[in-house]
């Protein structure tokens, strides 16, 4: 057995694919734009099975771990409602399946969300040197195209049956911009698409620059984005926010004023540290390998697995994920 396994994280942007050997190591890294206008999924699951096919040609692949956007089931394989993608009702699992199969590619395939996903990349420990991470609950929180978050609590990853974390979609009742979703003004694509750039590293470029209207959309996002982790912070009482997804890229620039505005909203509460993800906007790809992974272990470590999700044991998190493996 090669080891060898393709993880996939679709964005409402970009999708991501690493191909992973069995020490971790990346074999090969690709980006492509995610197709869009493709409400059943089908030129999605076709770009995955190219994918696939491109890391068959130098490595024999073991499994596939398919991440996306939106109120996701995991168990059933179907995504309920992806707004940035169109998809509402699509069992994308079982089409990536048979897109697999029509290359001649008949692996298991692990599937899940995305941001949930990218939690189990930024919690597991498997190098050591984020212990702290494994305990307590922590928040991952990815500022892309959308927005949403996950929740891991002692190396367990809450799913909520799919809707936790879609912090994105609640509706903003009061100030300036009431009746919008969080998502459209506290997102890299809400950042872009409000100062006409075309993406929010430009935004930043003209932000530093001390550009006018640059500025107002970025401080506009910071405090629309702390409201929703101080709202986080004080439900779940995470001690630790990740945040990722391309506008942490813009580093201190975000995570500054970020970390301000947090803590001027919990006065007598425990804040937060707001720290950015360790694997940037690769996380999620980076997770879905992860559970590809767990797809190839033996069926008794998968049992085993499945037997000790419902203890209290604090674990890694990949060995959570392995029970909704199908």
């Amino acid at each position: 057995m090669s080891g060898v396994v393709l993880g996939v994280d679709v964005g409402g942007t970009t999708t991501k694919a690493r191909t992973i050997d069995a020490a971790g190591n990346v074999l090969a890294e690709h980006r492509v734009p995610t197709p869009r206008d493709d409400p059943g999924a089908e030129r999605l699951t076709r770009l995955v099975a190219d994918l696939a096919a491109t890391a068959a040609t130098t490595h024999p692949l073991e499994a596939v771990g398919l991440v996306v956007p939106g109120v996701v089931d995991d168990d059933a394989g179907v995504v309920r409602d992806a707004v940035n993608l169109g998809w509402h009702g699509v069992p994308v699992r079982d089409i990536a399946r048979r897109a697999l199969d029509d290359r001649g590619l008949s692996v298991p395939v692990a599937f899940g969300h995305d941001v949930r996903a990218g939690a189990l990349a930024e919690t597991s420990a498997h190098d050591g040197t984020h212990a702290t991470l494994t305990s307590g609950a922590v928040a991952f929180v990815p500022v892309g195209t959308g927005l949403a978050s996950a929740l891991v609590v002692d190396g367990r990853v809450v799913s909520g049956e799919g809707w936790a974390g879609e912090i994105g979609q609640v509706r903003l009742t009061t100030g300036p911009h009431t009746g919008r979703r969080v998502e459209e003004i506290a997102s890299a694509g809400a950042v872009a698409r409000r100062t006409g750039c075309p993406s929010a590293r430009a935004a930043a470029d003209l932000v530093r620059s001390g550009d006018p209207l640059a500025v107002t959309v970025w401080t506009d996002c910071v405090a629309v984005l702390a409201e929703a982790l101080a709202w986080t912070a004080a439900v779940t009482g995470c001690h630790t926010v990740v945040v990722g997804g391309g506008l942490a890229e813009t580093g201190e620039l975000l995570l500054g004023p970020l970390r301000t505005a947090v803590a001027g909203r919990l006065p007598g509460l425990r804040t937060p540290t707001l720290v950015p993800a360790r694997h940037g906007d690769a996380a999620g790809a980076v997770g879905a390998g992860l559970l590809a992974r767990a797809a190839v272990r033996p069926a008794t470590d998968e049992a085993h697995a499945v037997r000790t999700a419902t203890t209290d044991e604090p674990r890694d998190a990949a060995v959570t994920q392995r029970a909704v493996l199908r």
